[in-house]
């Protein structure tokens, strides 16, 4: 009997992205301390605290470590449409990176990763 390949979901059932862009402040600069793994760590704990198990399941979360800017302490997230308000909630809750502290705010939101990272992040 040979293997048959999955069919793939059809677009009107795959779950809608956004991204989602950030910006970290702090009074230092937070690359002589900090990497990227763990700014990573302390969004999605942050997520975690607010939103619950459940919750993250649902905003399918994926933070986009290639994708921060650590000149300007910006960066992108990339979760569901319909949890982008809670996730904005999360982020406000996050106070401190790798024993600093910090504000995490949100930039803007958009549909495309490009046109998120241009507008939000790059520029």
């Amino acid at each position: 009997m040979a293997k048959s390949k999955l069919k793939p979901l059809l677009p009107s059932l795959r779950e809608r992205k956004r991204y989602l862009a950030y910006e970290i402040i702090s009074r230092e600069d937070l690359n002589l301390f900090v990497d990227v793994d763990e700014i990573s760590k302390a969004l999605t704990w942050g997520a975690q605290d607010y939103l619950g198990d459940i919750g993250m399941a649902d905003a399918g979360l994926m933070i986009l470590k290639d994708k921060y800017n650590p000149k300007s302490q910006k960066g992108l997230i990339r979760a569901a449409h319909k949890s982008i308000n809670n996730l904005r909630a999360a982020l406000a809750f996050i106070s401190s990176i790798g024993n600093k502290d910090v504000i995490v705010r949100s930039v803007g939101v958009s549909g495309i990763m490009k046109k998120a990272y241009d507008n939000y992040v790059a520029g």
